[in-house]
């Protein structure tokens, strides 16, 4: 009896083992990312339940909220190291603190006003930034880059009244001060004194000021939806857009290192200027939450960029696409794979760059993150697939509603059905990302302006009232890996940053010789994004004037923004609808042995447009030509 009831219990016994050893093996050969997928999913989902508590109970706890608990918990460990100077988390707490004193009794600041922040990466960003939001004050990141008048537009965008600038950047506002000034908006400059009598200053102040906390129900918020930040994103209007940033965006941001892995003992390093979101909302936050250590870089130089990692023990690094390129353009050392970082987190980062990175400088896990700034769709690439930006399946797809739709290149518009209805496209066909606009993913907009909030949502995609916020990004979705192809519309990327296409035209119609501009981005073999470049036609009884362009350019536009490639034509393509045709010109390029029209290229050393010949042609393929 004993003998039997052993065989079968070993025959039951070998029966689930065999079992489970077949799952297994149907799971790798049908399923090979299951576990992968799951156990990410499962982190985001455990990170997303918070957020709904925080709605379900009105009771939310803030990126700042984070900072002070950590303040509290850990208040000797390093929160930023910038330029070989440690900054503890009590001394940004203390120093914030101090901020908040004189932003309330000085400049006489209250809950809810919205103040404009001009300055450079330094730890007294995130102060000012932090003593604001401790008042409970919105915070309007102003690009360094931005002309005066990029820079008047944004403080109507977003209703700005404050400007706090940087002491570095203070006698960059000479053009525009006293228009700031003549408009009702007091400014505050990180200075001990000012030369000008009406701005005033906070360095002085602050020595006086308490470091002790304000009252913690000016902070306080009920609502996920509550703006916390304004960040200026490029756009087909010409000038900036206000990109609205909720606590609910910003706790998001903040959870992106976590999911990757990244824990309290990782040192980070963020060489992106933190007006960007990246550096800020993902660098910053990311940071916070954890409890970590941020090395912060005041400019990304990549010379410098090992040697910073190994002298901080760096472990993970922020990125675009640009920064490794530049990193695989320098020199080779024996030390190259001496260091301990283990991780970047980034975007743009092309397929042959990634490969030579990995090759260069050892394996280290690439995770790309897509998101726009001011968008409601995110794809994160945990599994580090080269030349992916994310992975989905089909609980992702349940609960973030996403598609590609046909995208006709020549029209610029998505490809309707019969019904007027938008058409999927196939797997590993290249379609427009659309992102449905719901409770769970909502879409906040631009401040200030209703209209530039509507351009960005397509409605009626799929059904009748059905709303899409539309990406303006080329995607390929293939076997649950998402790979990005290309910008569409009027905004392309060179040096990390977005191009506004309408903006740089109307620098350029400045130009008193010029009739007509279409201004449009060029790949450049060996670069990521593409290179501006402008078809021009001339005015009747008018010379193409390369000197007198230069001038205009180099005084009126961020040097990222600057075409590098002029085009002289005597018509200018237009679509159906009496829109500039960029199709085809883009697929031209800017060689001058395939096309019979005048080609001029920027020439810094001679201050001028010069004629783009073959040789410099060659030269730029060549990777000879600085661009």
């Amino acid at each position: 009896m004993s003998n039997t009831y052993m065989l079968l219990s070993l025959g039951w016994l070998s029966a689930v083992v065999a079992g489970i050893f077949s799952a297994h093996v149907l799971q790798k050969l049908c399923f090979p990312y299951f576990w992968n997928d799951f156990l990410f999913l499962f982190k985001v989902l455990r990170y997303g339940s918070r957020l709904e508590w925080f709605k379900l109970t009105s009771r939310v706890r803030t990126v700042l909220d984070r900072f002070i608990q950590q303040a509290r918990r850990i208040p000797n460990k390093p929160f930023i190291i910038h330029e070989g100077n440690i900054h503890t988390y009590r001394d940004v707490e203390q120093r914030s603190n101090r901020l908040a004193h004189v932003f309330l009794h000085k400049a006489k600041l209250r809950k809810g006003d919205c103040v404009a922040l001009l300055m450079s990466n330094e730890p007294d960003f995130l102060c000012v930034w932090f003593g604001l939001a401790k008042i409970g004050c919105s915070v309007a990141f102003l690009n360094t880059n931005i002309k005066s008048r990029s820079l008047l537009h944004c403080f109507n965008c977003c209703g700005a009244k404050t400007l706090v600038v940087g002491a570095d950047l203070l006698d960059g506002l000479d053009g525009v001060l006293t228009t700031l000034l003549e408009d009702d908006i007091q400014v505050w400059a990180m200075k001990s004194q000012s030369d000008h009598t009406k701005v005033h200053t906070l360095l002085d102040k602050m020595d006086a000021a308490s470091d002790q906390p304000v009252p913690a129900e000016l902070r306080a918020v009920t609502s996920l939806k509550t703006p916390t930040l304004y960040i200026f994103t490029s756009g087909t209007t010409g000038l900036p857009k206000a990109a609205v940033i909720s606590h609910l965006q910003s706790l998001k941001a903040a959870g992106g290192f976590w999911a990757y892995g990244a824990t309290q003992d990782d040192v980070i390093y963020t060489p992106l200027p933190l007006y960007h979101s990246a550096a800020s909302l993902i660098g910053i936050g990311g940071t916070i939450e954890l409890g970590a250590t941020c090395v912060l870089k005041k400019k990304f130089s990549a010379s410098q960029f090992w040697n910073d990692c190994r002298q901080h023990n760096v472990t993970v690094f922020q990125y675009i696409g640009e920064v490794c390129r530049y990193l695989c353009n320098q020199p080779k050392t024996d030390m190259d794979k001496v260091h301990k970082v283990w991780m970047g987190v980034g975007n743009g980062l092309r397929q042959d760059v990634w490969r030579e990175f990995h090759n260069r400088f050892g394996n280290i896990k690439m995770c790309e993150v897509y998101g726009s700034t001011e968008g409601n769709v995110c794809f994160m690439n945990h599994m580090g697939r080269i030349g992916c930006v994310g992975r989905s399946n089909s609980i992702y797809k349940l609960l973030f509603k996403y598609d590609l739709v046909k995208y006709d290149m020549v029209k610029d518009e998505p490809v309707k059905d019969e019904h007027g209805f938008c058409k999927r496209v196939d797997d590993g066909e290249t379609g427009l990302l659309v992102s449905k606009v719901s409770a769970l993913t909502p879409f906040f907009g631009y401040a200030g302006s209703k209209q530039l909030t509507e351009k960005k949502l397509i409605r009626n995609v799929f059904g009748p009232g059905d709303v899409y916020f539309n990406t303006g990004d080329l995607m390929v979705e293939e076997e649950g890996f998402i790979s990005f192809k290309d910008r569409v519309g009027d905004t392309f990327r060179w040096k990390g940053e977005n191009v506004a296409t309408t903006e740089v035209a109307e620098t350029l119609g400045l130009v008193d010789f010029l009739q007509e501009v279409n201004v449009y981005g060029v790949e450049v073999p060996g670069h990521e994004g593409r290179a501006g470049m402008a078809a021009m036609i001339i005015r009747p009884g008018f010379k193409f004037d390369g000197r007198k362009l230069f001038e205009q350019v180099v005084r009126d536009l961020p040097a990222y923004a600057r075409p590098l490639f002029i085009r002289l034509q005597e018509v200018m393509e237009m679509t159906s609808t009496f829109k500039q045709q960029k199709f085809q010109l883009v697929q031209s390029g800017f060689n001058p042995s395939t096309i019979s029209e005048p080609l001029f290229i920027v020439d810094y050393k001679q201050e001028s447009y010069i004629p783009l010949t073959d040789s410099i042609y060659q030269s730029i393929l060549a990777g000879e030509r600085k661009l």
